[in-house]
C-alpha cells in the first residue's frame, strides 16, 4: 500500500469516519472484504438509505450489489477511493453535512444531486457513473 493510502487509512480511523462506516455496514448486513489501498468493501448492503447503489464512509465502501459491479464499472472503485480521501481531508464525519449542502446546491442548479456537487466532481463524475447535467435556465448566462 502506498504511504498516502496508509496515512488516509490512519486519519479516517482517528477521525471516526471508518468506525462510522463499519457501524453502518453492520446495520446494513454488508459482507466486508479487504479491498485495495486500505479500503474495506462491503457487499450486499441492505438498508434503504442512502438510495445510492454505492457509497463510502471513511475507508468503507458499501455496495448494494455483489462483486460483479467491478466488472461492469471498473472506474467506480477509483471514484469511491477519492471519496475516502475526502473524508480524511474534511475531518471525517464533517464531510456528511458538507456533502449534503453540495448535493442540495447541485440539485438547485441542475435538478441532479451529483452534477454540480463539488465532492462528486472532485471524485470524477464519469468514474462514479454520473453525467454532467446542464444548468437550469435561471443559472445560465443571461438568466431569465
Amino acid at each position: 500500500m502506498r504511504p498516502a493510502h496508509r496515512i488516509r487509512q490512519l486519519v479516517n480511523v482517528i477521525n471516526l469516519s471508518t468506525l462510522l462506516g463499519l457501524g453502518v455496514a453492520a446495520l446494513g448486513r454488508a459482507q466486508l472484504r479487504k479491498g485495495p489501498d486500505g479500503l474495506l468493501l462491503g457487499y450486499g448492503y441492505r438498508l434503504w438509505v442512502p438510495t445510492n447503489p454505492v457509497f463510502t464512509l471513511g475507508n468503507v465502501v458499501m455496495f448494494k450489489d455483489d462483486e460483479s459491479v467491478h466488472l461492469r464499472r471498473p472506474m467506480l472503485l477509483t471514484h469511491e477511493s477519492r471519496h475516502a480521501s475526502q473524508y480524511a481531508l474534511c475531518f471525517g464525519p464533517v464531510l456528511l453535512p458538507l456533502y449534503g449542502l453540495a448535493a442540495g446546491w447541485s440539485w438547485i442548479c441542475t435538478g441532479d444531486a451529483a452534477s454540480r456537487n463539488l465532492f462528486e466532481r472532485l471524485a470524477g463524475l464519469t468514474d462514479g457513473g454520473y453525467r454532467e447535467r446542464p444548468l437550469r435556465r435561471v443559472f445560465r448566462r443571461g438568466g431569465l
